[in-house]
């Protein structure tokens, strides 16, 4: 098969890339390295069925032409990261939105099966636990730029759907809890990669909150095994679908884990989120559901 993966170059879009290489598909990747790496796919250069342009999905003459030639689209470019969407919020909701109307438009004209990522995120203050995936959604006030990112994948979601119940387009929406493992970098926050390498460095660990807030961490590699197989079976198609993993942890002891695997001497420091994101930011405490549907 033909693999389009829009935002191949990032963390979970490589390692898609990977997986594809390895399974004997042909794999194009476009990516427009704003918060992907080159390095992420460097290993893929040169191979017979791999291709990397880097561009925008924003440029829609170059979108219809790698859709039409694709059997199966990834659509895993967006805004990513907590620190990138405070600070860039209408980055955030332009490059999201727009980047999956484009993308759904094309699929719609070509009938090719299509996997829009979402997120947890949507759940926004919801308390009910395990989150199920026909839950209510409740966020924040529009001036609250925390949750720019939150309304913008709804939003994807509502188009999905609407493509889907209109012309029976064989989309699939998957909303990621948190998920790690190599090549992620905590460069727009991720806690993860940002306390290890702190541990390494010796540097204190900053905990945001008092840290009795918990979530659960899936590995990429379990997370892309997902992905594949949700847009392979015709029964996912116009439905949403949470993936993730069940295993809590609360984050102090996240940083406690991270200092101990590292034998560091960092110490542990809570940051209040005014300090850390400024007003407004609101902390979820959340706990993050099982997974209240199969995969496959």
């Amino acid at each position: 098969m033909k693999i389009l993966i829009t935002g191949g170059a990032g963390f979970v879009g490589s390692h898609l890339a990977d997986e594809f290489i390895a399974a004997g598909h042909e794999v194009t990747v476009i990516d427009d390295i704003s918060t992907g790496k080159y390095s992420n796919v460097e290993h893929l250069e040169g191979h017979d069925r791999f291709r990397l342009i880097i561009d925008t999905v924003l440029d829609q003459p170059l979108m219809e032409e790698l859709i039409r030639e694709a059997d199966r689209v990834f659509h895993m470019a967006s805004a990513v990261g907590v620190r990138l969407i405070m600070e860039q919020p209408v980055k955030t909701i332009e490059t999201i939105f727009q980047g999956t109307d484009v993308i759904l438009k094309y699929c719609s004209r070509f009938r090719k099966r299509v996997l829009i990522p979402s997120t947890s995120e949507v759940y926004g203050k919801g308390a009910s636990v395990p989150f199920r995936e026909d839950d209510d959604l409740l966020t924040g006030a529009t001036d609250k730029h925390r949750w720019a990112y939150a309304c913008a994948k709804t939003l994807d979601e509502f188009l999905a759907l609407a493509h889907w119940k209109e012309t029976r387009l064989p989309v699939v929406v998957v909303r990621l809890f948190n998920t790690v493992g190599p090549r992620q970098t905590g460069q727009y926050g991720m806690v993860v990669p940002r306390f290890v390498k702190a541990a390494i460095d010796g540097e204190p660990l900053e905990v945001h909150g008092d840290g009795t807030q918990s979530r659960c961490f899936g590995h990429v590699s379990d997370v892309v095994n997902g992905l594949k197989v949700l847009l392979e079976n015709q029964a996912c198609f116009g439905q949403v679908i949470n993936l993730g993993n069940d295993d809590e942890v609360t984050i102090t002891r996240l940083a406690e884990k991270a200092i101990e695997l590292t034998n560091s001497r960092s110490e542990i420091r809570y940051v209040p989120y005014s300090v850390a994101y400024g007003e407004g930011f609101e902390d979820m405490q959340r706990r993050v559901p099982s997974l209240e549907r199969p995969i496959a």
